[in-house]
């Protein structure tokens, strides 16, 4: 008898990955041909028990991993749960998807497979609920290879869904989740041969690996997301609350959420006023140096100890007395770059803060902040000026949202991109993908095309244009 106590953990893990990709793409076999209407009746059955579960599996995330908010994070797994399960009951994404007469050409999709999903750990139980939802509904199998600080919450989330579209008519084995969260298990899972398609969130470290995988990859990134506040802001007080409700969400959590306050020199100090009535305690010198000590390690990683707690507990640990109701750190900049590791994202809630005299000085300050780390994510814009809303705009985010939280403008609730949990970044950070992700990026798009023009025309000289 073999002593399983005695094997090489890693190990172990890796057989664990391959059997598991196994397993799907046998599940995913016996799945397709299901119609549009059962893969949706199993997605509502899905959506419904993580909403049920919602408490239980936010109380597992923060208890595992220590980052977070409890209320917020049950938010979060009914947003994905509730609002993106409505949004995606209105796609087709089987079967005809669309049929164009004029040109003869009719769209069929197709599903792609077994999806290798990575999950990260500051929002585990929320994310693994979006991309399992997103892949059934595609017709797609999944196996979710979890943060190690975040595999049990995860292994509890997929268990439950998969239990439910079991009842509801799936295939066994069609969602899965690899239990330890290691990482050779997950580049062992990236890489397998029934592994159709990568969805990575993550570190900037792990979606390098995802595109090393040699699969398509939808790859997203870290984020350090500025926001101006223009002249013609119609409510400052109102713009700071949305900026602080955002940032605080979860203690900061959300790469979406706003890090960098960039101020109209005209409306600064009415601003910053507002910003302190809503919450926020701004940093002198020397506390903004010994909060950058306790966030930062090595050449400018964030210390995961220091990740996700709330302002009071950085205030804490830093030798700080903060008010209560403290909801936000600032610290007030004039520049950015690694010799000011505060203008970094960062993942809990500290914002900074920047003046700029003009338009023209918002934009560069804008560029500058998208260009340390955040470009192609999301940029966050309150005014009403139409021409800074346009002048602004070229810069490179993929998603603009305008009088509004970021994060909730960002994720599809309150501005109208698509209702997502998985946000692209384009190219301007190396991913595929600009796109707030759907269940149709998860499928193959067919076309069938009639003939519709003489193919004899291609040797006319006007090729019968």
């Amino acid at each position: 008898m073999t002593d399983f106590n005695l094997l090489d953990p890693e190990l172990v893990a890796i057989g664990e990955a391959r059997t598991k990709a196994q397993l799907s793409r046998q599940a995913f076999e016996s799945f397709q041909g299901v119609t549009q209407e059962q893969a949706d009746r199993i997605v509502d059955a899905m959506g419904q028990a993580a909403e049920a579960a919602a408490a239980e599996l936010a109380r597992l995330a923060v208890d595992e991993t220590g980052y977070g908010v409890y209320e917020h994070k049950i938010l979060k797994n009914l947003y994905n749960a509730k609002f993106c399960a409505h949004a995606m009951k209105k796609m087709r994404t089987l079967g005809v998807l669309w049929t164009d007469e004029v040109a003869r050409v009719t769209a069929i999709g197709a599903p792609m497979g077994v999806i290798a999903a990575i999950i990260p750990v500051t929002n585990p139980t929320s994310t693994t609920i979006f991309k399992c939802l997103a892949a059934v509904k595609a017709g797609n199998a999944i196996v979710c290879a979890p943060h190690p600080r975040a595999a049990k919450c995860c292994v509890r989330t997929v268990e439950i869904m998969a239990e439910a579209a079991e009842r509801a008519g799936a295939p066994i084995g069609l969602l899965q989740c690899l239990s330890g969260g290691q990482l050779p298990a997950t580049r062992e899972l990236m890489a397998h041969r029934d592994t159709a398609l990568v969805m990575a969130t993550g570190g900037a470290a792990m979606v390098r690996a995802a595109y090393s995988s040699g699969k398509p990859t939808l790859a997203v990134g870290a984020g350090n997301v500025p926001v101006y506040i223009h002249r013609s802001v119609a409510d400052v007080s109102e713009a700071a609350l949305m900026v602080i409700t955002s940032k605080s969400f979860d203690n900061g959590t959300a790469c979406v959420a706003e890090q960098s306050v960039v101020l109209d020199e005209p409306i600064a100090d009415a601003a910053i006023k507002a910003f302190e009535q809503h919450g926020t305690v701004f940093l002198d010198a020397e506390q903004q140096r010994r909060l950058t000590e306790l966030l930062f390690i090595g050449r400018g990683a964030l210390n995961p100890e220091a990740v996700g707690q709330t302002a009071t507990e950085l205030a804490r640990r830093i030798g700080m007395t903060v008010p209560p109701g403290t909801k936000v750190l600032g610290a007030a900049l004039d520049d950015v770059g690694p010799q000011t590791p505060l203008s970094a994202e960062i993942l809990g809630p500290v914002l900074s803060f920047y003046r700029t005299r003009d338009l023209g000085a918002a934009h560069q300050r804008c560029r500058e902040v998208l260009a340390f780390g955040g470009e192609g994510h999301t940029l966050g814009l309150h005014g009403q000026d139409a021409e800074m809303v346009a002048r602004m705009s070229d810069l490179p985010a993929s998603r603009i949202v305008v009088n509004t939280p970021s994060l909730l403008g960002g994720m599809g609730f309150s501005a109208g991109t698509d209702p997502s949990f998985m946000l692209g970044t384009g190219t301007w950070s190396g991913s595929i993908v600009s796109d707030n992700v759907t269940p149709m990026h998860l499928i193959n798009i067919k076309r069938v095309a009639h003939q519709n023009r003489p193919w004899r025309d291609i040797y006319l000289p006007t090729m019968g244009l």
